[in-house]
This record gives C-alpha cells, sequence and structure tokens, in this order.
C-alpha cells in the first residue's frame, strides 16, 4: 500500500522550488471546478484533455506539477505525462499546490 501512495504522489521532490524555478502547474479538475477556485497563474486542462494537449505540454518545456481536488486524477495525469517523456510531478490537491507557492 506505501508503495502505491509513493507511486502516487511522486518522488521526495521540493515542488515549492521547481515551482519557484517556472514549473507549470497543471490543474486537472473539470472547468466548473477550476473556475471555483484554483493557483494562481495554473493551467487549467481537465484531466480527459491532457492526452489530446499532450503535444502543447511537451512545447512548453518545463517541469509539470500537477493538481486536482483529492490528487487521484492529478497522479494519473503525472503518470501519463511521465510515460510521455514529460518531467511531471503530482502535487495532490489544488490547495496545498497553492500553500507552495
Amino acid at each position: 500500500m506505501l508503495g502505491f501512495i509513493k507511486r502516487l504522489f511522486g518522488p521526495g521532490v521540493d515542488l515549492a522550488q521547481l515551482m519557484k524555478e517556472g514549473a507549470v502547474i497543471v490543474d486537472v479538475r473539470s472547468s466548473g471546478e477550476y473556475r471555483a477556485g484554483h493557483v494562481k497563474g495554473s493551467v487549467n486542462i481537465p484531466l480527459d484533455d491532457v492526452k489530446s494537449e499532450l503535444e502543447t505540454i511537451k512545447r512548453w518545456n518545463k517541469p509539470v506539477v500537477t493538481c486536482c481536488a483529492s490528487g487521484m486524477r492529478s497522479g494519473s495525469a503525472a503518470s501519463l505525462l511521465k510515460r510521455n517523456g514529460v518531467d511531471a510531478y503530482n502535487a495532490g490537491p489544488w490547495q496545498k499546490a497553492d500553500r507552495l507557492i
């Protein structure tokens, strides 16, 4: 179980430092959820759209920090991005990511 949690939330990286260095924060919640509150400066790409936006995300040529409501969708998004060559990390809930800035 602990291994699953570690894979879901990624390695012990300093996400705050990564964001200070210019990582892009991608909120993978629905647009309605995003409008209700989000990390300032984040980009909203709902989880179902991440795969179709892969080439755009790759062109950013920056690390990506994903977030959502609980960490489940952002974990899936980070895994998808990693499998496709993007330096991606899961921050979990967007409120946690917001506190890291």
